[in-house]
Order: C-alpha cells, then structure tokens, then sequence
C-alpha cells in the first residue's frame, strides 16, 4: 500500500545536548528533509544559503544524491555538511562534519545563548 501525497512527517528528535523537530516533507518525484531547533536547521541541498544569510538565519545542509537521497531527517544524521551560512559557521559548524555534530552544535549555542539572556523581570519590577 503506497501512503498518499503529498506528505508531512514531524517528530521529536532525541540528541545530547537536547532535542529537536525532524521533518520530512514529500511530493510526487520528490522529497526534503530538515532538523529544526531553535538555533537553526540543518537540512538538505533544498535550502538556498544565500537567501538565509542575507536573514542572518543559522542554516547548515547535507546534500543527497540520486542513489541515495536524503528522504527522512534521520538521513541527515551521517550525511556530511557541505555548506553552511555564517551564523551557523559562527556555532562551530563547518564543512565536513555530520549532520548529527551540526545538530549537537546547534543545540548547545541555543541553550548557551538562553543562560547568557537575563532572567524575564515580573510585571511588580517594572
């Protein structure tokens, strides 16, 4: 039985440093994945690094091939980097390393940069 498209899939992704959202999103001849965490994603060749940076958005992408696309986000967990903007390069991510190391990067800057944020101040401190 084929499941009919086009198609969403999310779930929540388990990692050392946290957790994040998977997505997989398919269409006829087609497909793209991407881990979401609050820092940023780390998707697939289908995210455009220009636009991003230009946003100054944390983006960092693995690249499929025909032979072996990158379908579900698990896909991106052993797929090397081959591109990523600045502020993702700033986190530590470089071209080379796993999905799974982009990801984990990711998740510690976000959690760094929420204990460097001070704390909210009550509505009797303003």
């Amino acid at each position: 039985m084929t499941t009919p498209l086009p198609q969403t899939i999310t779930r929540e992704l388990k990692f050392k440093n946290g957790t994040a959202k998977g997505t997989s999103n398919r269409w006829h001849k087609g497909q793209y994945c991407s881990i979401l965490t609050e820092a940023g994603i780390v998707g697939c060749g289908i995210y455009d690094l220009k636009t991003a940076a230009e946003f100054d958005l944390a983006i960092a992408i693995c690249k499929g091939t025909l032979a072996k696309p990158l379908v579900d986000p698990e896909d991106l967990f052993e797929s090397k980097i081959v591109g990523a903007t600045p502020k993702a390069e700033a986190m530590g991510i470089r071209t080379g390393i796993t999905g799974r190391e982009a990801v984990e990067l990711m998740l510690k800057a976000q959690s760094s940069d929420r204990s460097s944020e001070p704390a909210p101040r009550s509505p009797a401190n303003k």
